[in-house]
């Protein structure tokens, strides 16, 4: 059986949500159990269970686009 591949989807004003198969490690390489297989991660930086979004975002007013490339 395959593992499905991850996809990563950017939200407009709020959180990365990545789903598929998939590792999350710590700056110095220690592996992050998710917990599950589809996660949203903080983009704001004012989340309190970072890696990971708790919504916060919404209180911080974070903006940022959705998916269009900034240049």
């Amino acid at each position: 059986m395959t593992a499905e591949r991850a996809t990563i989807t950017s939200y407009e004003n709020g959180p990365l949500l990545v789903r598929g198969d998939f590792e999350l490690r710590t700056h110095d390489g220690e592996l992050i159990d998710p917990g599950r297989g589809t996660v949203a991660l903080c983009r704001c930086g004012k989340s309190a269970l970072k890696p990971f979004c708790d919504g916060t975002h919404k209180a911080a007013n974070f903006r940022a686009s959705g998916g269009d490339r900034e240049r």
